[in-house]
């Protein structure tokens, strides 16, 4: 059985493919266009689904699922439209030709593309994302959270799945959207929308929460139970082209701060203050649910679900046994749940999990590249190279890092979903004081502020960090370990904003926030083994199982995908040694790339 599930036209295209009941692969569109977040129909995706299925074409697929029902949206937006006429008209204008033109044939559409005259199953938005959560999950049973911007109508529901069937008890509708509340400052704080909320989560630790009762007073309504009610007389996105109006900028004392200029103490207070806000409505929701549902387990989907400082806090509160988070928690994930969804929930197929083990086999889903097809690459093109053998790679990168070098790491199939977990990535030494400045400004060109994640072994993960739990997938956020940080005198607990940045707060410095806490991600032996010998090989020769791990990319640019973009990425940075397979290239040794574009013309600064 063959199911092929879609998520388009709105951001982060995405196609899985499901073989009776199994994730086989799935990938987001924008890793083969090299447009970052691409909403158009993933045709390069479902090219590669079909093929690492062995499939010829859409004919040999028995269902094709859509992640959300384009009529019910229509519905949303021409209600919302009237009901702020005349003022959304613009958007009105600009929303309409793609829905009249392909969105509303959405059926036909798909199945011409596809060559495909079977069905076509449409789940909606949320039960997409509830999918996604529950049916890789762990557990035989458990609740479920779901926190987005807007699928059609909902912005937030909760649920719970119990075998192979799921059930939505409650939902928060559109314009009330926690997602969008975040999206909003996100937008007020000179980032863009849909691309930067992940910038105003790592700005937060540099400010205070000043204007966190403000938001709580004017802004949203918060009930006990976690629902919520949002003042619409402050925001835009109902009826315009931006998310804020002039009453929120009067309310905050200025109009957004223009995109790439300098950020202030203000910037940093409203990051912080919007992160408080979710964290108290996500506690609420997560502390009534167990008590409505009784459930020990809670998996989460949805874009909000990617805020692993919230995904943290809510673990520690202790509601619930465990957590479990879907790795490519956004809209790309929806079509991982919508497939899933229809072998589960459509097609009433058992399922039995021990509560322990995932089936998103490591979030390594996508294209792998093997030895011949690199060195092919490497040939045609007259690149310099060492090739080791496959047991040498462990120890030559780990004495590489050692020495304070920078390695894009290039291995195995690539990650599905937003985080680079040890297939795409940049790696460095965590105990170098000086790493994450070099890989902000030299490596990756973005931010200074930006913080970067630790990779550590699974085993060794509670003496590092303060957790007890594997967190593989890079969703949940702890402090260092206590006896591991350094403890700021009283000069420097004066310090505000980024003159944070210039004190080393533990000795793994490079991955440890101002706050003291890290985004974690475990490694594991048997998801990828390679990354696991390469870490466990530093700690035998260098003393410590962690290393820097960020998305093998530049700022705006998609992680990479294929040897190709590794390679023109590594020449445009100052990364030392790129690691392709067993081929080991020496940046010293490599010639200027020819004829070779700027990147920032290349990609969209994010």
């Amino acid at each position: 059985m063959n199911i092929l599930g879609i998520s388009a036209y709105y951001h982060d295209s995405a196609a899985c493919l499901v073989q009776d009941g199994k994730i086989v692969a799935a990938a987001q569109e924008e890793r083969f266009t090299r447009k970052k977040h691409d909403f158009r129909f993933p045709e390069n995706a479902i090219k590669y689904c079909l093929k690492e299925g062995g499939l010829g074409s859409g004919k040999d697929l028995d269902y094709i699922a859509f992640y959300d029902k384009p009529f019910l949206k229509f519905e949303r937006l021409l209600e919302t439209y009237l009901a702020y006429a005349p003022r959304g008209i613009n958007s009105f204008i600009k929303a309409m030709p793609l829905w009249i033109k392909r969105k509303l044939w959405m059926k036909n559409m798909i199945q011409e593309a596809m060559d495909f005259e079977g069905t076509v199953l449409f789940p909606e938005h949320h039960e997409s994302h509830a999918a996604s959560a529950f049916y890789p999950s762990p557990y035989q049973d458990a609740a479920f959270l779901t926190m987005d911007g807007v699928g059609e109508w909902a912005t937030s529901s909760y649920g719970y799945g119990k075998g192979n069937k799921l059930q939505i008890v409650a939902d928060i509708n559109f314009p009330h959207s926690i997602g969008l509340l975040y999206s909003a400052f996100t937008y007020y704080t000179g980032f863009k929308v849909n691309s930067g909320e992940y910038k105003v989560m790592g700005l937060a630790p540099y400010g205070e929460p000043k204007y966190t009762d403000l938001i709580m007073k004017e802004l949203i309504d918060v009930k006990e139970d976690g629902s919520f009610k949002m003042n619409m007389d402050y925001f835009n996105y109902c009826a315009g082209l931006t998310m804020t109006n002039d009453n929120f900028h009067k309310l905050f004392g200025a109009p957004p701060r223009k995109p790439e200029s300098d950020l202030t103490q203000r910037e940093m207070d409203l990051a912080r203050s919007v992160q408080e806000v979710v964290e108290i409505v996500m506690l609420k929701m997560g502390k009534h649910i167990r008590k409505e549902l009784d459930l020990p387990y809670l998996c989460m989907a949805g874009g909000v679900a990617l805020n692993c400082v919230a995904n943290g806090k809510l673990l520690r509160a202790g509601y619930f046994d465990d957590i479990w988070i879907q790795p490519a928690a956004g809209d790309a994930g929806g079509a991982l749940g919508a497939a899933l969804a229809v072998w589960y929930q459509y097609l009433d197929n058992d399922r039995t999990r021990d509560n322990k083990t995932d089936t998103m086999a490591g979030a390594y889903l996508g294209p792998i590249f093997k030895n011949g097809q690199i060195s092919g690459f490497l040939a045609d093109n007259k690149i310099p190279y060492q090739k080791l053998d496959e047991a040498e790679v462990p120890e030559k990168i780990a004495d590489l890092i050692a020495n304070e070098k920078v390695i894009g790491w290039f291995q195995g199939r690539m990650e599905f979903g937003p985080r680079a977990l040890g297939s795409r990535s940049i790696i460095g030494d965590a105990r170098s004081p000086k790493m994450q400045e070099t890989m902000n400004l030299k490596i990756k060109f973005r931010e200074s502020f930006r913080p970067f994640a630790p990779s550590v072994l699974n085993d060794k993960v509670s003496d590092y960090f303060q957790i007890d739990r594997a967190s593989p997938y890079m969703l949940l956020v702890a402090d260092v370990h206590e006896k591991r940080q350094k403890k700021m005198n009283s000069d420097q607990s004066q310090l505000f904003g980024l003159s944070k940045l210039k004190i080393a707060r533990s000795d793994i410095p490079a991955i440890t926030h101002v706050d003291y806490s890290a985004r974690v991600q475990t490694v594991h032996s048997e998801t990828n083994p390679l990354y696991y010998q390469m870490i466990q090989k530093f700690d035998e020769k260098h003393g410590c199982p962690v290393v820097i791990n960020t998305s093998f990319n530049v700022r705006g640019e998609p992680i990479v995908c294929t040897p190709e973009d590794a390679y023109r990425c590594f020449m445009r940075t100052n990364m030392d040694y790129l690691i392709l397979g067993n081929y080991l290239l020496d940046k010293t040794e490599q010639k200027e790339l020819e004829n070779d574009i700027d990147w920032k013309q290349e990609f969209e600064l994010d």
